[in-house]
């Protein structure tokens, strides 16, 4: 595993050396979809970094298992332990039974994350499938006086957990701080404290969605599924642990507090990774403010907001154009630009994988390219400076086709191989199955008109007229205007 990989870890705030607890294998866990609904472009965008890290990390050589969930209940409305299970409530909308809708939403996920190119995860579980594991978690904590029981349901006591290990580690958040911010307790609350969250939740008689407790029937919170799945099938300290930025509080942070109460452990996971979020025209994504577009729109362009329609594997190369833990704003203008970049890269890569071209002892530094692409992503997997190399790759490519450059064998060997390895086997992309010949011949002989007039305007004229008859041999008449050039195929 040559480089030093680095990433910036969420808990410790700066950038940190990946040693793993067990290399060369790896534990990754990446909170997964709560499955009532389809899923939108900030998801998608959130699992597809996580998608190019699993990448990379295979890429170096580690045994990587990826651990993603399925949240198929016990995500309420919202965060105070409160209002409808999201995927019941969709059930009584839509008339269907829960199951239902799990199965229809996560045939939906897979769909998509399958378009997009994203790898399935090595491990797939769901909270539904784990309700005695979270059941015998609830009780272990209990066993330790750092949660209470109150009319069937249980709580997590915050403040109890915090006399011993710090609440509000993660985010950065105090004790106090987040008293300020919680609603005051009325004399209906269950809980000992506005900070506490729930472990189990009672169900109400018309609840649909319920189990068989020691505390009577009910159903696991959110927060706990994603601790007895990751400790279950990555252990009680693993490496990386992963999610949306909005996960971070308090999802993260419980996790966090219900993992060491259950283990002991002080640091369950070692490094936190957290994907940023994807805005609209500049603007937060919002479905009653009508800024809102789900993949399906940029896959038909049916969208007043888009001219037209976007290839799966353009839109996936508009998400690595930025860092995963930057904000990146979607535009129709973006993806248009983005539509252009997949496309000069997509013809290089059919270069690249073609053969091989004239050959001689030109070598433009293919060995430091290598170096600085790799460098790039063991910087944490900072995409887009490896596209930026890929770029600088293309135009070796090309010019290798034209005649340009004549590439020492081995030279040529590091760079195809490579740039195909970049492309397809790190960034996850691959040439569009639905582009035409036509098409893919347009974008190439734009390329070569662009760096033949490169080499015009150096006034090498013989490298010109070398360019203009290799194409005259193919059957691509060159003519030279003023300003420009165009070609024709001969008839």
């Amino acid at each position: 595993m040559a480089g030093q990989l680095k990433l910036y870890n969420s808990l410790s705030r700066q950038k940190e050396v990946f040693e793993p607890l067990n290399p060369p294998f790896v534990g990754m866990y990446v909170c997964g979809p709560t499955v009532y609904n389809n899923v939108h472009l900030g998801n998608l965008r959130t699992f597809t970094s996580f998608d190019l890290i699993y990448r990379w990390l295979r890429y170096r050589g580690y045994k990587v298992r990826y651990v993603r969930n399925i949240t198929d209940v016990g995500h309420l409305e919202n965060d105070a332990d409160e209002g409808e299970d999201k995927i019941a409530k969709k059930a009584r909308l839509e008339q269907l039974e829960p199951m239902e809708i799990v199965q229809k939403y996560t045939n939906g996920f897979h769909e998509v994350m399958s378009i997009f190119g994203n790898i399935p995860p090595s491990i797939e579980p769901t909270a539904t499938g784990h309700i005695v594991e979270q059941i015998q978690t609830v009780q272990t904590i209990l066993a330790k006086g750092l949660a209470y029981e109150v009319n069937g349901s249980v709580y997590f006591d915050v403040r109890k957990f915090n006399d011993v290990y710090p609440y509000g580690s993660l985010s950065g958040r105090q004790i106090d701080d987040l008293v300020s911010g919680t609603r005051n307790l009325d004399g209906q609350d269950e809980k000992r404290d506005a900070l506490d969250f729930a472990l189990w939740k009672k169900a109400s008689s018309e609840h649909i969605m319920r189990w068989p407790s020691p505390w009577g029937d009910g159903f696991p919170g959110w927060h706990l599924e994603c601790s007895v799945m990751s400790s279950k099938y990555l252990g009680h300290r693993f490496d990386i642990h992963g999610g949306g930025m909005d996960l971070k509080f308090p999802h993260h942070e419980c996790e966090i507090a219900q993992n060491v109460a259950a283990s002991g452990e002080s640091k369950p996971v070692q490094y936190w990774l957290h994907g940023n979020m994807l805005t609209l025209n500049g603007k937060k994504m919002s479905k009653s403010d009508g800024n809102f577009l789900l993949p399906g729109d940029l896959l038909s362009g049916n969208h007043e907001m888009l001219s037209r329609a976007y290839a799966p594997m353009a839109i996936r190369f508009f998400f690595m154009q930025a860092h995963y833990g930057s904000t990146l704003d979607l535009s129709d203008d973006a993806l248009q630009a983005a539509q252009k970049g997949y496309k000069r890269l997509s013809v290089a890569f059919v270069i690249a994988s073609s053969g091989q071209p004239q050959t001689g002892q030109d070598d433009p530094g293919v060995e430091r390219w290598l170096t600085a692409s790799e460098a790039a992503m063991d910087d944490d997997f900072n995409s887009p400076v490896l596209i930026a190399q890929l770029f600088e790759g293309a135009k070796w490519l090309q010019a290798a086709v034209s005649g340009e450059l004549k590439l020492h064998p081995k030279a040529w060997q590091t760079l195809s191989t490579s740039f195909c390895r970049f492309f397809n086997e790190v960034l996850g992309l691959e040439p569009e199955a639905g582009e035409s010949k036509g098409e893919i011949l347009q974008t190439v002989m734009e390329m070569v008109l662009e760096l033949r007039k490169e080499v015009r305007q150096k006034k090498d004229w013989a490298m010109s007229d070398l360019i203009r008859d290799r194409l005259a041999q193919a059957g691509i008449e060159i003519k030279d205007g003023k300003s420009e050039s165009t070609w024709t195929l001969k008839s």
